[in-house]
C-alpha cells in the first residue's frame, strides 16, 4: 500500500516542477546570448554536459548504473539511438531559437503530447476516447490553418515534436532513469561533438576560445543550462503525481512563447492567434479528459519509478502512459539505485 506524500512534501515537488518547467521556459534567452552557429552549440552542450553528469555520477555513485547500461547490448544501441534524436531535437530548438523562431518551436512543445498520442496509436496499438478524438482533430485543424495561413507547414515545430515524441519512445523501453540515461547519451555523443569541433577550428569556423572570454564563459554553461533543470524534474516526480506534471508541462512553451512575442517582438498576428487558439483549446480538452481518467484509476501518488527525462520543455509522455507508468517494471526495478 503506497504511503500518502505530506504535504510539505508536495509542496518541495511543486517547486521542483515549476523551477524545471521555469527553467526551460527562459532558456531561450541563455542560447540568444551566444554568438556562435547553432552546430557549435549542439557540441559544446553535448561535452560540457557530459562532464558535469560525470560530477553527479561520482558524486552520487551511479557509475555502477552507468557501466551496467553500457554493457547491456540492448540498452547500449537503444540509448545510442537516443542519443542522435536528441542532437537532432537539441539542433533543432537551438536553431530556432537563434533564427528568431521561438514561436514555432513553442508550437513544438504545445503540439508534443498530441504528437506523442498519435504515436502511441500507430506503434503501440493504443485506442483513443472520444475526447482525445476531438483533441486531436481541433488541434490538427489549427496546425492546418496556421499552415494554410502562412503557405508552408510549420516545419520546425513539427521536426521537434516529431523528434522528441520518438526519443520519448526510445526511452520509454530503456530501463534507466534520466541521469543516468543522459550521462550515457552525451557519452555516447562526445566523439562526434569533438570530431566536429576539431574540424571547425581547423577551417576557422570556432567561437570558443578566440578571444571573446564571455562568451567562452557563457558556453561553458552550457552544461548546467542542461542539466539543472533535469535534477529539478527528477526531484519533481518523486513528490507529486505525473498527472501533475503533465500539466505543469506547459508553463515552459507558454514562457517561451511569451518571450519570442514580447521580449524578441516576433510576429504573432491574428492567423497566428487563430491556429495557437486552436491548439489550445484542443490540448484543454486533452489535459482535462487525461486528468479525470488518472483520477479514476486513483493515480495521484508519485511514481519511483524511472522515466524519459524531457529536454527543453518536453514531456516524453503520452497520455496513457501517465495512467500506465506506475505499474511495477521488474527491469526498472533492476535499474533502480
Amino acid at each position: 500500500m503506497p504511503v500518502e506524500p505530506s504535504s510539505s512534501h508536495v509542496r518541495t515537488g511543486m517547486l521542483y516542477a515549476f523551477g524545471a518547467y521555469g527553467l526551460w521556459g527562459l532558456v531561450p534567452l541563455y542560447f540568444k546570448s551566444l554568438e556562435c552557429q547553432p552546430k557549435e552549440i549542439v557540441a559544446h552542450r553535448v561535452l560540457w554536459s557530459a562532464l558535469l553528469l560525470g560530477i553527479l555520477l561520482t558524486v552520487f555513485r551511479r557509475w555502477p548504473d552507468f557501466v551496467k547500461a553500457i554493457r547491456s547490448k540492448r540498452t547500449f544501441f537503444m540509448l545510442l539511438a537516443s542519443a542522435y534524436l536528441v542532437a537532432a531535437n537539441w539542433y533543432i530548438y537551438i536553431f530556432a531559437t537563434t533564427s528568431g523562431q521561438i514561436t514555432q518551436a513553442s508550437l513544438g512543445y504545445f503540439i508534443l503530447p498530441l504528437v506523442n498520442v498519435v504515436a502511441g496509436i500507430l506503434l503501440f496499438g493504443e485506442r483513443l476516447r472520444r475526447a482525445q478524438a476531438i483533441a486531436l482533430l481541433i488541434a490538427a485543424a489549427g496546425v492546418l490553418y496556421l499552415a494554410i495561413s502562412q503557405g508552408g507547414l510549420p516545419w520546425i515545430g513539427l521536426s521537434l515534436a516529431v523528434s522528441f515524441a520518438f526519443y520519448g519512445i526510445v526511452r520509454k523501453v530503456v530501463p534507466v532513469d534520466g541521469v543516468v540515461g543522459l550521462s550515457v547519451e552525451t557519452v555516447l555523443l562526445a566523439p562526434t561533438a569533438i570530431a566536429f569541433l576539431v574540424i571547425w577550428e581547423r577551417v576557422g569556423g570556432m567561437t570558443f576560445a578566440h578571444g571573446n572570454r564571455d562568451q567562452d564563459i557563457l558556453i561553458a554553461l552550457s552544461g548546467i543550462v542542461t542539466t539543472t533543470p533535469l535534477i529539478f524534474f527528477a526531484q519533481a516526480v518523486r513528490r507529486v503525481s505525473l498527472v501533475t506534471i503533465g500539466v505543469v508541462q506547459y508553463m515552459a512553451p507558454t514562457l517561451q512563447l511569451i518571450l519570442g512575442v514580447t521580449w524578441f517582438g516576433e510576429e504573432f498576428v491574428g492567423y497566428h492567434q487563430i491556429s495557437f487558439g486552436l491548439i489550445w483549446f484542443g490540448l484543454s480538452i486533452y489535459v482535462v479528459d487525461g486528468v479525470r481518467a488518472a483520477v479514476r484509476k486513483h493515480l495521484d501518488t508519485p511514481s519511483l519509478e524511472p522515466v524519459p527525462e524531457p529536454l527543453d520543455g518536453g514531456v516524453p509522455l503520452t497520455e496513457s502512459h501517465l495512467l500506465d507508468i506506475r505499474t511495477p517494471d521488474p527491469r526498472a526495478r533492476e535499474a533502480s539505485p
